[in-house]
């Protein structure tokens, strides 16, 4: 224990006498212990984020999308989506769901309508609420001298129940309201603040899309989802969309809140049955629609983004390859300098696994070294995330141990044979280096 003690204290001697060369040499050790303890932090943010709210919606929630042709996987068209819409902008996990579709089920591309709602209010025996999506992009969005882009969302009065939304002044609009194709919002926290600053929206009016609308109330904060938030959007009846924004009679998407957990399978069993019929398709013929839920929404999330972390640290532990090979290089050098040290140490005594070790434990100093430092890096890249980003990062002990344990393998690996060359030294050739 004293020997290695020893050891580690002649490395750090060593590094010192050429600061500057031995900073330069565990730069990339450096970055790519901080490139992958960043990124393996920013996904386990995303992730534990996706899952949060996901969960805060609730896992009893089914989407109806239409169908598409299977042969095109990325449309997306007015009255036509083929995205899984689950909330806020409601878009962004639909792609994510396409790459893991299922593709035993085939699936024709189709249309949904109003009825189609109608039909599972009616009929479906496991549906405690249901509503339409209509999204079709940004629309201007205006205010007095104030205007910019804002995502609208067309929806029904039973919006707020599935969603687990709630109000904070005003009140959401009505069935009344729907079957009038009234010309009222309900806008999101970040618009309210954003064009509205202090003042009251609630009565003002607004123009969407060219249209003036009343505001009939303001949501409570919802956060994100995907990146996205209803904070920064607008809600309108689906019908006043449908007549007056759009001219289609078409919607997005069915978004559907099941009486239990339990119940899931089965309402989108039910739900399947229902529809199959209300678009008068036969035994044998392929569904025109998709259904899907929550939980499968929240596996898919988590696949893709595990998939994307495993890809970007793949990527950034090259640096760590990179850095490696610099510290061979540097062993290399140092092997040459320290020729006629080697040669006296063998001199007075030192076997050729004294010299092995010492020079294995320099290279393993240095890998840790740039290990430990790489660690302080990702922990201020994450700062700067939290601080002035709304990607987020959460460093765990996982990344942490990963990451040391890799540089501990490089310095072995790439030190063993810098290490072994300078214990295969001759004592008299040594001692005769110049």
């Amino acid at each position: 224990m004293r020997r290695i003690i020893e050891n580690i204290k002649i490395a750090f001697k060593s590094l010192a006498l050429n600061k500057l060369r031995s900073f330069l040499t565990m730069l990339g050790i450096i970055i790519g212990v901080g490139s992958v303890v960043a990124v393996m932090s920013v996904g386990a943010a995303a992730e534990a984020s996706i899952t949060e709210n996901i969960q805060s919606i609730g896992t009893n929630v089914i989407a109806v999308s239409p169908g598409r042709d299977q042969a095109f996987k990325g449309g997306n068209q007015a009255g036509s989506s083929t995205q899984l819409r689950m909330g806020t902008e409601e878009g962004q996990q639909g792609g994510l769901r396409m790459m893991f579709e299922e593709e035993e089920e085939e699936i024709v591309a189709g249309e949904l309508y109003l009825e189609d709602v109608d039909a599972l209010k009616e009929k479906s025996e496991l549906i405690k609420e249901v509503v339409p999506i209509l999204t079709a992009g940004n629309l201007e969005f205006s205010y007095k001298s104030w205007s910019g882009n804002i995502n609208v969302i067309s929806t029904s009065e039973d919006y707020l129940k599935v969603m687990g939304y709630e109000i904070d002044k005003g009140s959401f609009f009505t069935e009344g309201d729907i079957s009038n194709s009234t010309s009222v919002a309900i806008i999101g926290y970040n618009v309210v603040s954003d064009y509205f600053g202090k003042t009251d929206p609630v009565g003002k009016e607004v123009k969407i899309g060219g249209k003036k609308f009343i505001v009939m109330g303001t949501l409570d904060t919802t956060g994100y989802t995907f990146g996205t938030s209803t904070d920064n959007s607008v809600i309108i009846p689906v019908t006043t969309a449908q007549n007056n924004l759009y001219g289609t009679d078409t919607i997005s998407q069915i978004t559907a809140k099941v009486i239990d957990e339990d119940s899931i399978d089965m309402a989108m069993e039910e739900t399947k049955e229902i529809l199959r019929v209300q678009h008068h398709i036969l035994p044998g013929e392929a569904n025109d629609f998709e259904v899907s839920s929550s939980e499968q929404l929240l596996e898919v999330a988590s696949t893709v983004t595990n998939i994307l972390v495993i890809t970007l640290t793949s990527i950034a532990a090259i640096s760590l390859l990179v850095g490696g090979i610099g510290i061979m290089n540097i062993m290399f050098v140092s092997v040459t300098e320290r020729t006629r040290e080697i040669g006296i140490r063998k001199a007075i005594g030192a076997k050729n696994r004294d010299v092995m070790v010492q020079f294995l434990t320099e290279s393993l100093v240095l890998s840790l070294s740039g290990g430990v430092i790489g660690i302080g890096f990702a922990g201020l890249i994450t700062w700067v995330l939290n601080t002035f980003t709304d990607l987020g990062s959460l460093i765990t002990t996982f990344p942490i141990a990963l990451a040391l344990s890799f540089s501990t393998i490089i310095g072995l690996v790439f030190g063993i044979f810098p290490a072994m060359r300078a214990a295969r030294l001759h004592p008299i050739d040594s001692l005769r280096h110049e």
